[in-house]
Formats: C-alpha cells, sequence, structure tokens
C-alpha cells in the first residue's frame, strides 16, 4: 500500500506514534520519525523498522523549535530524496480542572499540540509544492468533538486540529497534496494512562464497541490516508472512537 513511500511521523516514539511507524514500514514505507526523551524506545523502534527491511531516519526533536523541525526535515529530504506524507502526531495533556488551569498552563497545552503541527506541515509542504504530490495526516482527538470529561485547554487545541485540517486542505488542494485527520477516541496506552478507572468505565458503557481502541488500529487507518487508494479523500476527519 506504501510501497516507495517516504513518511515522517512527528512523536513516533509514544504508543501510537511508534504503533504508526511500524505500521507504516510493514506497508512498505521508508519512515523517518521524532522524538523527546526515550532514546533507549526510539533506537529499539528504529531496529524494528529496520527489521522489516525499510529504511529509518530518527532524532530528538525540539518539536516547537521552528530551525528544528526545518534542519529535520532537511536531513530526511537530503537522505531519503523527499517526503511524500507526513503524520503529525505529537500530542500532549495536562489533566487539571479548568478554575485551576494559568494562563501559562494555558499557552503550554496549546503550544505543544498545535505549534509542532504548523512547523512540520511548513517546512514538509515545500518539497510536496515542487513534486505536486503529497499526503498530511493531523492526529486530532474526540476529546475536541465530544462532550467528554477532559481538561478545557486540551480540548481546545484537539478542536484547533479540525480548523488547521480543513484550511490546510483547501490551500493546498491546487498542488494535488491532500490533509486529512484521524480522530482517536480513548486508546489503550498514551494519553488514556492519564484516564481514571471510573472514565475508563463510562465510556466503555458508551463506546457501541465496549472496549477502548487500540494504536494499530489507528495507524492502520493513517496508512490508509496516507497511501494512493486514498486519493479521493480529502480535508476530512475520520474518527475512530468504536461508536460514541
Amino acid at each position: 500500500m506504501l510501497e516507495g513511500k517516504i513518511v515522517l511521523v512527528t512523536g513516533g516514539s509514544g504508543a501510537l506514534g511508534s504503533s504508526l511507524c511500524r505500521t507504516l514500514a510493514r506497508h512498505g514505507a521508508d519512515v523517518a520519525f521524532t522524538y523527546h526523551r526515550n532514546e533507549e524506545r526510539a533506537r529499539e523502534l528504529g531496529s524494528d523498522i529496520q527489521g522489516l527491511g525499510r529504511r529509518c531516519l530518527f532524532d530528538r526533536v525540539e518539536a516547537c523549535d521552528g530551525k528544528a523541525a526545518e534542519a529535520f526535515c532537511a536531513r530526511v529530504e537530503q537522505e531519503f530524496g523527499r517526503i511524500d506524507g507526513l503524520v503529525n502526531g505529537i500530542g500532549s495533556v495536562q489533566v487539571m480542572p479548568f478554575a485551576l488551569i494559568e494562563a501559562e498552563d494555558w499557552d503550554a497545552v496549546l503550544s505543544v499540540n498545535l505549534k509542532p503541527m504548523f512547523l512540520f506541515s511548513k517546512a514538509v509542504v515545500r518539497g510536496m509544492i515542487r513534486r505536486r504530490a503529497g499526503a498530511i495526516v493531523n492526529v486530532g482527538s474526540v476529546a475536541g468533538h465530544r462532550m467528554l470529561e477532559v481538561p478545557v485547554h486540551y480540548a481546545t487545541a484537539k478542536a484547533a486540529v479540525t480548523g488547521f485540517t480543513v484550511s490546510l486542505a483547501r490551500e493546498l488542494s491546487r498542488y494535488r497534496i491532500r490533509v486529512n485527520a484521524v480522530v482517536p477516541g480513548l486508546l489503550q496506552g498514551g494519553v488514556g494512562t492519564n484516564v481514571s478507572e471510573r472514565q475508563i468505565a463510562e465510556y466503555e458503557r458508551y463506546c457501541a464497541t465496549g472496549r477502548l481502541g487500540k494504536p494499530e488500529e489507528v495507524a492502520e487507518v493513517c496508512a490508509f490516508l496516507l497511501s494512493d487508494r486514498s486519493s479521493y479523500l480529502n480535508a476530512q476527519q475520520v474518527v475512530i472512537d468504536g461508536g460514541l
């Protein structure tokens, strides 16, 4: 499905990010990814990707640093020749009631969830525009689409992913670049580790499939959106929540 494609994943060492990287490699893509802290996990992921017979490039990148983002994207293009697809997967949550959120907390959560998406998208689209081809997938969350018990600043940031996606898709459509978003529900691992047992039980009660999602289920949808098989899908938010 992705044979011959070069895909960059931001936040590759997380629960969803690592599943994304492995899934993309299994579908034939060469994968580059960024990580923030866990070098050991990043090296293990890199070895797994190479073990699947795919090329891999990874590095620790300060995701909110524009120069660092541009430098890594330029390195990927230099070593792999181009970037065909981008998955903006960096995200972070701060569990805090609204009355206790300070302006600094608000700024920090919105920055880490939105600024890397802007910076990496800007860095990769230049090459995509030259080639008049490419696909971008932004990772949102049902926290920005449903009335759930989630931190307000996190929900606000994830809701903003929709606006970014549809606006960028319209602007880049003239260059045959598609921009879509996946909107996962509560998944095993990752952000889900911050969720209480009561909240998990409530989610499973109202979710039609009666369970949490698996990162690989979201990863498979991302792989499809990056592939030529989804060539008629653009400016969409694909909700993967088990049926809330």
